[in-house]
């Protein structure tokens, strides 16, 4: 066998181990899901309330490192700390790599002029009480990073409810330049974001 037939068969041999591998994750992942996940969360991510967070879309790195804070403690919550006690470092990946590849939806904007002015926010910033563009961290469309939340189609209230509980330091442990972002917007400010952002894509 030439060097290059060896180096294509090496190639092929680890796309498909990586496909088997991948393939485990999401039955895993769709175990967990079905056993735990879904009463909240829906099956697809898609949470019916807009108490829970839409998971459906979110990004891979940052599910795994909200339930590892969860199982550590470093994020309180009496909903997921007993959700997450049994579950290991594989499940959150598993479970990660599921989220993250379910479709998102659109999402009717209950109040459009209110939009309106969170679009200005999130795109612009306030510059009079200091407060940074939200496209800065979580780029123009609202996916976010590996290390923050994707907010595009994100309910509303959730996010209200999120940027409330950095300004109050309830949430300690993201990035902590939230906690001053928080405690400069106005409540009316808070709700235009949270508003805009659950109309995204």
């Amino acid at each position: 066998m030439s060097k290059l037939a060896a180096l294509a068969l090496s190639a092929l041999i680890a796309a498909t181990a990586s496909a088997v591998a991948r393939a485990e994750d999401m039955k895993r992942a769709l175990e967990i899901v079905q056993g735990k996940c879904f009463i909240c969360h829906g099956i697809d991510g898609e949470s019916a309330s807009p108490i829970f967070p839409r998971l459906a879309g979110q990004n891979e790195a940052y599910v795994v490192r909200q339930l590892r804070d969860y199982k550590t403690g470093k994020r309180v919550s009496s909903a997921m700390q007993p959700m997450v006690a049994a579950l290991d470092d594989a499940d959150f990946v598993a479970l990660g790599r599921f989220f993250a590849s379910r479709p998102t939806h659109i999402h009717q904007i209950e109040d459009s002029e209110l939009a309106q002015v969170g679009a200005y926010i999130y795109k612009r910033g306030i510059p009079y009480s200091g407060v940074a563009a939200c496209a800065s961290c979580l780029g123009p469309s609202g996916y976010g990073t590996n290390t923050l939340p994707r907010l595009a189609g994100q309910h509303a209230q959730y996010t209200e409810k999120q940027i409330k509980e950095f300004n109050s330091r309830a949430r300690t442990n993201d990035n902590m330049v939230m906690h001053t972002v928080a405690s400069k917007l106005t409540e009316l400010e808070t709700k235009a974001v949270a508003a805009y952002l659950a109309g995204l894509k």
